[in-house]
């Protein structure tokens, strides 16, 4: 036996209103798709399923027992889709890729206030300096410098420009002397950084007159913890290089000197990123219209 499947919800509407003007209005459709639609419906079973008299309608036996067997899935049916629904509030889990430079997104703030603001959202924040496909590993954006996001990418700026800094103890630069240009820096005890073990400590990075070019310290430190990297400098252990704002409270304190300043031109800071999606999660658009807020 097949049988259409709309024309259910017409019966069900014609069983609960025991009218079929009532049950058309209540579906938005005309009295005769009702009453049409019942009858076919009859047909399909080889058996009347409503009495009808110009005063009233009622169910046979054999109706009747359509209507219990139907009130339950479609009632369940019913409570799915609002379940559906009601998904347009922002909850599930959001897992993000975080560079472990990205200072801003990572220094509390932000993220406490998105939780605070949206309680049905739980956070995975991976903290990595690896870059890799992040649809590919399941994450759902990212937080990086801009240069090096790929292109497919949408990005909203999480910070302004950035700087980088050179930065040593006074009391290493008492010891040791004080660099004038990047390149006498191959000349000190460097403290360095790699993202990963397998990796060449960074290059840093400098512009002279426009151009740029970059100084292969050998650092005698490396490390891939920028925390181990401030200590280490704090403790005047040698010369680092990092983004400014990471350095910024002992610069102003004096624990640590800035050096080769005007070697350092900013650029472009960090975004967040994510791929291009039509019907994007409202825990993704939340967190979205945080950032935009939060800058």
């Amino acid at each position: 036996m097949k049988i259409d499947l709309n024309l259910l919800p017409l019966f069900l509407a014609v069983a609960e209103e025991h009218n079929f003007r009532a049950a058309a209005d209540r579906l938005g459709v005309t009295r005769s798709a009702v009453s049409q639609g019942v009858r076919r419906l009859e047909d399909t079973f080889g058996a009347t399923l409503v009495m009808r008299t110009t005063r009233s309608v009622r169910l046979t036996e054999a109706g009747e027992r359509l209507r219990d067997a139907l009130s339950g899935p479609l009632s369940e049916i019913g409570t799915a889709l609002e379940g559906v629904a009601a998904e347009n509030a922002p909850r599930g889990l959001l897992r993000i890729a975080a560079s472990s430079i990205a200072e801003q997104f990572l220094a509390g703030p932000l993220i406490a206030s998105f939780a605070a603001a949206h309680p049905g959202v739980t956070m995975d924040v991976t903290v990595t300096d690896e870059e890799f496909d992040i649809v590919a590993a399941g994450f759902d954006a990212g937080v990086r410098l801009g240069e090096v996001i790929e292109q497919d990418m949408i990005a909203i700026p999480l910070t302004g420009n950035q700087r980088e800094t050179v930065v040593a103890a006074p009391a290493y630069l008492a010891a040791h002397g004080t660099p004038a240009h990047p390149r006498e820096l191959v000349r000190h005890r460097c403290i360095g950084w790699r993202p990963a073990p397998n990796v060449a400590p960074y290059r840093w990075e400098f512009e002279e007159n426009g151009i740029p070019f970059d100084v292969a310290v050998e650092p005698q430190i490396t490390t891939n913890d920028l925390r181990l990297m401030l200590r280490t400098a704090l403790a005047g252990g040698g010369i680092t290089f990092a983004l400014e704002e990471t350095f910024r409270p002992f610069v102003e304190t004096g624990e640590l000197v800035p050096l080769l300043d005007d070697f350092l031109p900013p650029f472009p800071g960090f975004f967040l990123y994510f791929p291009q999606r039509r019907n994007m999660a409202p825990k993704m658009q939340a967190l979205i219209e945080h950032v935009r807020q939060w800058r």
